[in-house]
Parts: C-alpha cells; structure tokens; sequence
C-alpha cells in the first residue's frame, strides 16, 4: 500500500512539476565594443537603444514565429532561411522578412562597426571598390547619395552579386539583401531609430559620421567569404 501511494505521488509529483522552456532558436548577439565606445559619432545612449530594444524586439518577434514553426526553421540560420523566400510557409512570410530581416540586418550592422575604425579599405577589397567604382571617394558618393535616397525607413548595402561584382542597393523596411540573392558584406540603417537621439532629423550628418566608425577588417572579411 505505501509502495501504492508513493508511486501515485511520483506520478503528480511529475505531472505538476514547472517544464523547462525550451531555448530560443535565434539569440541576440553581443557587441564587441561597448556603447559607448563609437562616440561621439553614435552615441551610447543611441547605440543601446538600438540593440537592447529594437535589435532585440526583432529578435524576440521572430522567436515567437520559430516556436509555431519549429520543423520548418530547426538547423537553419536565418540567413538561409532569407536567402530562400520561396519555401517559408505563406503564412509566415511576410512576418520573417519582417523580424528575421530586421534580426538578420542588424546583426551585420552591429559587427561591421568598430571603434577607431573609419578611413578607407585596402587589399583585395580595395582593389575592387577601385575597379568597380573609379576610387573611394566615388564609391563614397554613390553610397551617400544611396542612403539619402532611401525612402522613409530602410538600408543601403554594398554587395557581392553571384559574378562576384560589387553594387550598391538599397532596401525598404528590413527586407534583406539575402533575398534577392546577392551578399551584403556592409549595410548602413537609415531607420530614424539609427540616429534620430543625436542627429534628430539630419540624416546627412548622421550619414557622414557613420563611414568614421566603419570596420573595413570585418566588411574585407566579408568580402574574401563571399568570394569563395
């Protein structure tokens, strides 16, 4: 009999006992500088804004997707995932492209700044901004001028196309670059969350600082992977 009652105590013990959340298949990234680290070109105040609440507001969005969808997106990065519109469920497309691009996008933003950064690239990318567009101070002007055409909210982003040519376009909302097929190896946000704190509505001195404190190592880096 007490066999009898300890074993049914065990059963409710188990039935009753808090279940461990399963962890999220996507996490927020951390910065590699502190945030206030790209003064007085960002500021701190901007730039924790910035990660902590919009970067992570996509973030969390896009969780809440995964776990009513978890066979579809389970082993994928979301890059892969926006690399391949096609095959997300309908009901859920418009939804990743929203989150899983503002999630994909600021990840890249994130990491291709850095303190004491700035200044032009070198070495193979370099070379082929120099190809491509004259010289950096072309691609410099065209990139501006992309970023100030931009429309409302949205990004301008250099990247790689499958001939392994470099271009600027420029995207609305948080659609990504992945999903037209081409790699994006740098991306400015022109969302007025970005730099709204500091610049208020002056997009272009907003824009001007940006190129102080961009990380030419990490978007070369980009670069060499997009090749191969």
């Amino acid at each position: 009999m007490k066999k009898l009652i300890a074993g049914i105590m065990f059963g409710l013990m188990a039935l009753t006992a808090p279940q461990a959340t399963p962890a999220p298949q996507y996490t927020l990234p951390p910065l590699n500088y502190k945030y206030d680290a790209l003064e007085p070109y960002i500021d701190a105040k901007t730039m924790e804004i910035h990660h902590t609440k919009h970067h992570q507001a996509y973030l969390d969005k896009l969780n809440a997707i995964v776990a009513d969808h978890e066979d579809f997106f389970k082993g994928k990065t979301i890059e892969e995932v926006l690399s391949q519109l096609d095959e997300i469920p309908e009901e859920i497309r418009q939804g990743v492209i929203n989150q899983g691009g503002g999630f994909a996008n600021h990840n890249l933003f994130f990491n291709i700044l850095a303190p004491n950064s700035g200044g032009a690239p070198t070495g193979a990318l370099g070379e082929a901004i120099n190809t491509t567009f004259g010289n950096f101070e072309n691609f410099q002007k065209e990139f501006n001028q992309a970023l100030t055409e931009v429309f409302g909210s949205g990004w301008a982003w250099l990247v790689v196309d499958h001939d392994h040519h470099l271009k600027i376009i420029k995207t609305a909302n948080q659609d990504s670059p992945l999903s037209l097929e081409v790699t994006p190896i740098l991306g400015v946000d022109v969302w007025e969350h970005a730099y709204y704190l500091k610049y208020q509505n002056r997009r272009p001195e907003y824009i001007e600082a940006i190129w102080h404190v961009i990380d030419w190592n990490n978007v070369a880096a980009r670069y060499e992977k997009a090749l191969n």
